[in-house]
């Protein structure tokens, strides 16, 4: 008895030792990740147009004006993750390889789109406007969301809050730029945005 007990003792330790070694050591889940904006500064970030933007509990927000946050920094492939909150009458977005940073706009960037009231719903949030629509248009107002971006050479993937609202479109049009934050209308805040080049 006492044999089989020192057995499975053993067996025991040696699964929790294999299990213990094969989980990632902390701060790897996040490896390879930069942050660019983690609610306490905009160092990372120039500011285009007149929008307030202010860090307010741990977010940037805005709700007057009209701007751009831009970040200092150009990226080709990457993914993307940001954490944002928008009211119903938003008019935001997150746009990428921003070939003009200073002046943003979609004749010179991919922009995913935050924009619940959309007249054109088809572009409205969880679409890239002008090159992926997305049916039935998602509401992303009231409520934290979390947009994963990813762009690899052509390829450009979109999904919210979990769901793929873009899948794999390729364009070719912009290959390298900046990641610009808009602020259009009504309240919109950023409390989180990593990229990771690839």
């Amino acid at each position: 008895m006492k044999r089989c007990t020192a057995i499975a003792t053993a067996l025991l330790l040696l699964g929790l030792t294999a299990f213990w070694h094969s989980q990632p050591a902390s701060g790897q889940a996040d490896a390879g990740w930069v942050t660019l904006f983690d609610g306490s500064n905009l160092n990372d970030w120039n500011q285009i147009g007149d929008a307030n933007w202010k860090i307010v509990d741990g977010a940037v927000q805005a709700d007057k004006g009209n701007g751009f946050l831009v970040s200092k920094n150009s990226y080709g492939n990457f993914q993307l993750r940001a954490e944002f909150w928008v009211d119903t009458a938003a008019n935001s977005g997150i746009f990428i390889r921003c070939t003009n940073p200073e002046k943003v706009g979609t004749d010179s960037a991919y922009e995913v789109n935050i924009f619940d009231t959309r007249p054109d719903p088809t572009y409205g949030t969880g679409a890239i406007v002008n090159v992926a629509k997305v049916s039935p248009m998602p509401k992303a107002g009231e409520k934290w969301n979390n947009y994963e971006v990813t762009a690899n050479g052509p390829k450009l993937t979109v999904t919210l809050n979990g769901v793929r609202t873009v899948d794999g479109v390729e364009d070719s049009k912009f290959a390298n730029g900046r990641i610009a934050l808009q602020y259009g209308a009504g309240v919109v805040k950023f409390r989180k945005v990593q990229v990771k080049p690839i």
